[in-house]
């Protein structure tokens, strides 16, 4: 597995949240998902990627279904064509000053302490849209390293 931390390739989401989402912007990071293990695998001498690892968060503006189907559509005729794409949930985390803790939100839309009701718009997970790390495929005959 190659870890993809130290590149991020673009894909964090801006600080602010984003309104619904149609395909079409699931899509265009479906492309952007697909260029950069593409790259990474190229760099990496891989003859194709098999897995892809990605961190959404809640509040990153993104449908999961709608990426997940964009993606089987991007990677068509690249090396990461057939890859799985494995999504790691993040939940929208904030932190609480009276609490002095994070604490999981379990709705998106009241951003509210959960233990003491105290409102908090101090966000600490949630928006990612990360690509962590890829699985490869060795080109046949190299050996294992």
């Amino acid at each position: 597995m190659l870890d993809c931390a130290a590149a991020q390739f673009a894909l964090q989401v801006s600080g602010r949240p984003q309104a619904q989402v149609t395909g079409m912007h699931e899509l265009s990071i479906a492309y952007q998902l697909v260029e950069a293990a593409s790259n990474a695998a190229r760099q990496n001498g891989a003859a194709r990627v098999t897995v892809v690892h990605l961190q959404l968060g809640s509040f990153a503006g993104v449908v999961r279904d709608a990426l997940e189907f964009s993606f089987g559509i991007a990677a068509e005729d690249t090396p990461v064509a057939g890859a799985q794409l494995l999504i790691e949930d993040v939940p929208l985390t904030i932190f609480c000053e009276p609490c002095a803790a994070e604490a999981i939100l379990p709705d998106n839309r009241m951003f509210r302490c959960p233990r003491c009701n105290t409102p908090s718009s101090r966000i600490v997970r949630g928006r990612e849209l990360l690509l962590t790390a890829i699985e490869i495929e060795e080109p046949h005959g190299t050996p294992p390293g």
